[in-house]
């Protein structure tokens, strides 16, 4: 939370700035304690804005550019096309534009297209390219020269997918879709008053694109958006990475993903594209519904076109370029047990065996810094954490398949007794200003940021990692606080009169003699962002932005990419520990992190309203190729009533990665607390360890294509444009579906199903079908969450287990979907298995198995089989298929001529063939009335799931009278 408002200046470009601020003030003021101060502030704004209001009652932006024309273009030795754009009429709003431009476009892939443009005469800041390798752009041109060839008013340059068109005075540029002349982007300003021609000045970039009415828009993240996961018309979305808690809304957090999917429904016929500004400086992006506006501090425009367009195909294409999602192993899919105030290690140990005690599943127990000794990296409290007991505690846990994980800051005590620091200014890996480095304050006190951006300090740091693990074997780290946050502001000095940190009182009020730097324009450049969500100074509360990183570099134009360039670091140190699949936990996020680390969600209130924000913010990091994510089940402050916590955990079990986390000063809450809400996630995670291997599937599917684990119901239902905006459901690959309850005191939840025939996971009896899509109310008592698995699916499962080591060993059930009542249908599934220690994952290294399945119905013959891919390891594990069990087929009488590898099963065999009739939930038409559903199930079978197999039986039917 903000202590203080500092000075602001009004945005003298944008009327809709001021508004935004007021609403922002609002909602801080409605989710935290309102002081005098705030109230003092809200009225004075009030005031200001009506005056505001009655001198500019027109909307239309400030004319802050005259645009540019382009003045030569050709073609460039790599199949691309590059030109200079000569500025038309200089003007000095937010500084002098920059004269002559470098424009460069090309088709990399058959459907992503590359417009690149910067300063044509000086080099500019950039994502660098060692950090999210990518093709280089071309060198700049040192001379303008004259035109090449001969310009036309309006040229095109043809890829596969995409078309990029030009237009040359004023100039701007259009991107459309080949196969139905979609335009996906265009900067035209086309004469609107909505917004003007490109800009292009040292520290502020601006241009905006045209939009049709009916797009719908998601990511630009990471913020928590109160009305569901598509991007709202008129609501802020600044990007710049923010510790300010998550339950600031619409204000920018953590992590920074300047990518935005757009999805569009024509004639009943679903269109998505994805668009990528691939720039890590502060920008606000205004999305008016009819046009989208960026309004940049520095770098370059630098855009990257995906064409999907199916939003899975979207997702595998941007993946390929930023990097696709890191390998979890296996365990990362349990259970996560954390809290801030665990303050010894009894209290770890008592934890541990409660939830064994109370048949809690629970794979992972964390520590915040209460292990570290006085909040310094890389150390052990010697009285509460000796290390003697720790390391008997882990052998305890490991030996049975548990796992630990801490948690390390990037900023470095300065203290002249430890080690890590001394290392540190020996190496000199730390940020720096005016030659030394900066000071700054965390939970040590004070503290100096390593500058990841040093190749001597990603070595330092790995060294770090190595002497601690072999002080403690870790089995993952957990990168906090990285965006980067400080608790003070501006230029610091360590107190002569006063101990610091004091040692009383809340730890993150700033001790440390500070004043403000306002003096160079990177600390106070001429358009102010909406950093904060109040238009806060952009050095306010993390590094100054005049600090300096390696090579010169920055901090104003590296600050967003803090976070990343840390989870890079620290993977490439767990790669080399053990040669073990690296787990890491970043809370700053920029984009290609999902490459190296999971993400949680930050710092969210337990309250209903976050649990509904939690399913939104979730599956945007989906889009952002951060799929291994989830929220503080139950809240991380204050106290989470039992009802919500209840809830809670049936969602958060659902959550590709689910931790219950508590603040400090908030009661206990771990899950089984309250004997209603353990017997709430005994329900839950019970359901969740049974699909582990679902989960994991799905894990190597994100490793491979970039899918999203957990997603939107548009993934799988583009069509049905019902679905564009629902944010209290969500798909656990492409046909698992959680409806849960979020709202209080309720009992029934009311669940939009999309065509087709749906099966609920924990009464396999209950079907319900969907003509065209229907929203249906469904029981939902305290202990009862409603997931439902769709048609044609066929789902590997296991039988569950207190620990994920355990579960995974246990038989196989292939649970087999067929639309209901339908005398013909095909399902298909598919399952990964691999030694998940290992860093890669991938098949043909004999460590890995890959099976698909598949599942016909048709004249009453049932047909299952499996094609197995690579069948040594799951042959040598021993794993095998117990149970098939097939809904939704025709019949009503019982099942018969059970063949398995054709071969009849007799009266003689172990396996046993039953049916049971299932039941219709919803209304159907007359006709469907007189069909009839059943549920098949084969048990007793000992199929090797590395063999490939068949089996089938026919269905019987009633003898009429």
């Amino acid at each position: 939370m903000l202590n203080s408002l500092p000075n602001r200046s009004l945005n003298r470009a944008s009327y809709s700035l001021l508004t935004l601020l007021l609403v922002r003030l609002v909602t801080t003021m409605f989710y935290s304690a309102i002081s005098f101060l705030s109230l003092y502030l809200f009225n004075y704004l009030l005031i200001l804005l009506l005056c505001f209001l009655l001198v500019n009652s027109s909307s239309t932006p400030t004319k802050i550019g005259n645009g540019y024309r382009l003045i030569s273009i050709e073609e460039t030795p790599d199949g691309g096309i590059g030109g200079l754009l000569q500025v038309k009429q200089r003007n000095k709003i937010y500084g002098p534009d920059i004269p002559l431009l470098q424009l460069y476009a090309k088709h990399e892939t058959q459907d992503r297209l590359r417009v690149h443009i910067t300063d044509a005469e000086k080099q500019r800041w950039e994502m660098p390219y060692n950090l999210l390798p990518r093709e280089q752009a071309p060198a700049l041109k040192q001379t303008k020269g004259s035109s090449r060839k001969n310009l036309k008013t309006v040229r095109e340059y043809s890829g596969s997918e995409l078309i990029f068109s030009y237009i040359a005075d004023p100039f701007s540029f259009s991107v459309k879709r080949k196969s139905n002349g979609q335009t996906l982007f265009n900067s035209s300003s086309d004469g609107s008053d909505s917004f003007g021609v490109m800009v292009f000045k040292d520290q502020y970039l601006e241009i905006s694109t045209q939009l049709p009415n009916y797009a719908s828009l998601y990511g630009l993240g990471e913020n928590t958006q109160p009305h569901g996961i598509k991007l709202l018309p008129g609501d802020p979305y600044t990007l710049y990475t923010t510790d300010i808690s998550a339950i600031n809304l619409n204000a920018d957090l953590y992590g920074s993903h300047p990518v935005y999917m757009d999805l569009r429904n024509v004639k009943g016929q679903a269109y998505a594209h994805a668009v990528l500004l691939l720039n890590s400086n502060g920008m606000d992006v205004f999305y008016r519904g009819t046009s989208l506006t960026y309004k940049i501090i520095g770098g370059v425009f630098d855009f990257y076109f995906f064409s999907g367009p199916s939003p899975l195909a979207v997702v595998d294409q941007y993946t390929s370029l930023i990097g696709r999602p890191a390998a979890m192993p296996y365990w990362a899919f349990g259970f996560h047990q954390c809290r801030w105030g665990y303050h010894n290690l009894s209290v770890v140990e008592d934890v541990v065996e409660n939830y064994k005690r109370a048949q809690i599943p629970l794979d992972v127990i964390w520590n915040d810094d209460d292990h570290m000794d006085g909040h310094k990296d890389f150390t052990l409290n010697p009285n509460n954490y000796p290390r003697p007991k720790l390391l008997a505690f882990l052998e305890k846990i490991h030996s049975i398949g548990m796992k630990y994980i801490v948690i390390i800051d990037p900023g470095i005590g300065v203290n002249s007794s430890y080690g890590v620091y001394q290392r540190g200014i020996v190496n000199d890996v730390f940020i720096k200003y005016q030659g030394e480095p900066y000071l700054a304050q965390v939970w040590p006190g004070a503290v100096n940021f390593p500058d990841f951006l040093n190749p001597k300090t990603v070595e330092w740091w790995g060294d770090e990692i190595r002497r601690f693990h072999e002080l403690v074997p870790v089995d993952g780290l957990w990168i906090d606080m990285n965006e980067a946050s400080n608790f003070c502001s501006g230029l610091c000095k360590i107190p002569k009169d006063k101990q610091c940190p004091s040692g009383t009182g809340p730890g993150w009020v700033c001790c440390l003699d500070c004043k403000n730097i306002t003096k160079t324009r990177w600390d106070d450049p001429p358009y102010k962002i909406n950093a904060s969500g109040l238009q806060v100074p952009i050095g306010y509360k993390t590094i100054a932005t005049s600090a300096v990183h390696y090579n010169g570099v920055l901090e104003y134009d590296a600050h967003s990419i803090y976070g990343f360039s840390q989870a890079i670091a620290t993977h490439k140190a767990l790669q080399g520990l053990e040669g073990k699949r690296p787990f890491i936990l970043s809370r700053s996020t920029y984009v290609g992190s999902g490459k190296y680390a999971a993400h949680w969600t930050g710092d969210n209130k337990g309250t209903w309203e976050d649990l509904k924000y939690s399913i939104s913010n979730m599956i945007n990091f989906g889009i952002f190729g951060v799929p291994m994510v989830g929220s503080d089940i139950c809240g991380f402050y204050p106290a989470p009533t039992e009802e919500l916590c209840n809830r809670w955990i049936e969602v958060g079990a659902f959550y590709p990665f689910s931790r219950d986390h508590a603040n400090y000063y908030s009661p206990r809450q771990e899950l089984y607390q309250w004997d209603s809400v353990a017997q709430s996630a005994r329900n839950a995670l019970g359901m969740r360890y049974k699909i582990l291997p679902h989960l994991y599937t799905l894990n190597y599917e994100a490793h491979t294509t970039g899918a999203p684990i957990a997603r939107p119901l548009f993934f799988s239902f583009p069509d049905y444009s019902e679905c564009y905006g629902l944010s209290t459901q969500f798909l656990l690959g492409s046909s698992l579906m959680i409806s849960p309850v979020l709202e209080q005191g309720k009992t029934q939840v009311k669940a939009l199903f999309p065509p087709g025939s749906w099966y609920s996971m924990f009464n396999m009896t209950q079907i319900i079908t969907s003509q065209g899509g229907q929203y249906v109310t469904l029981d939902a008592p305290l202990h009862v969450v409603n997931v439902h698995l769709y048609q044609n699916s066929i789902l590997p499962m296991q039988q569950g287990g207190l620990i994920s080591k355990e579960a995974r060993m246990t038989p196989f059930t292939l649970l087999v979907t067929f639309p209901a009542g339908a005398s013909n249908g095909k399902a298909a599934g598919k399952l990964f298995l691999d030694d998940d220690e290992l860093q890669e994952m991938k098949l043909a290294s004999g460590s890995a198995t890959y099976v698909d399945f598949y599942a016909t119905v048709s004249q009453g013959t049932v047909k299952l089989w499996s094609e197995v891919q690579e069948s040594k390891f799951a042959l040598d594990k021993g794993w095998k298929i117990g149970k098939v069990t097939v809904l939704g087929l025709v019949g009503s009488g019982a099942p018969s001529s059970l063949e398995v590898e054709g071969k009849p099963v007799t009266g003689a065999s172990n396996i046993e063939l039953s049916s049971l009739e299932q039941k219709y939930i919803t209304n159907l038409e007359v006709d469907d009335e007189k069909k009839r559903s059943m549920v098949v199930e084969v048990d007793g079978l000992e199929i090797p799931v590395g063999k490939n197999f068949t089996m089938s039986w026919k269905m019987g039917s009633a003898v009429e009278h």
